[in-house]
């Protein structure tokens, strides 16, 4: 039988007058692939930092692990966080290993190139921000999200700002890195789906 690895337990999150979260439960375990449907503005990416710990409920736990992260202190929750992968709207793209390894800049190098290679993108790891697609920044982003090997990884509309071709190349991508990985939890509004997959 599967653990449950993530547990979200009768979360509440108000902004002033508007609950955005109203007593949210939410189950994921050891192997799941899981989508969260809903409409623009309606709290997926507010859930999203909830679980990753960027934002307290005014309710309700959130458990990683078994660890509850809403009574965690900010240095075990950065520890935690070694373990997440995160893609987030705004694309961010690969920060320098050296900020949390202390690997050899040869081996940094090596791990980088790996990476890029596992979102189609040899051969540009010395490109600029600015000389990069949507697409192949969403790439770079992608890439951003599993240079740790994490054991669980996050996106937040991958598909945001995209055209529909460069959307489904992204999903399949996405698809094709989830097999690699042990959780993926990915926030949505274009379409359904609750996909299952075993590591």
């Amino acid at each position: 039988m599967s653990a449950t690895v993530i547990k979200v337990e009768n979360l509440v999150r108000s902004f002033g007058a508007r609950v955005v979260l109203d007593n949210v439960n939410i189950e994921i375990e050891q192997g799941e692939t899981l989508v969260i449907m809903g409409g623009s503005g309606c709290g997926k990416s507010t859930l999203l930092r909830h679980i990753i710990g960027l934002e307290k409920p005014d309710s309700g736990h959130i458990f990683i692990k078994g660890q509850d992260i809403t009574v965690m202190e900010e240095s075990d929750l950065n520890e935690l966080r070694k373990k997440f992968g995160m893609l987030f709207q705004s694309g961010a793209l690969l920060n320098s290993l050296f900020e949390h390894t202390q690997l050899d800049p040869a081996i940094i190098n090596i791990i980088v190139k790996m990476k890029l290679e596992l979102v189609g993108l040899t051969g540009f790891e010395n490109m600029m921000p600015s000389e990069l697609s949507g697409g192949m920044k969403k790439r770079v982003g992608l890439a951003r999200a599993i240079v740790m090997d994490p054991e669980i990884v996050y996106y937040d509309e991958p598909g945001a700002g995209l055209d529909p071709i460069t959307t489904a190349v992204i999903d399949k991508l996405i698809k094709d890195l989830g097999k690699k990985t042990r959780h993926y939890i990915d926030s949505r509004h274009s379409r359904t789906e609750k996909r299952l997959s075993h590591s």
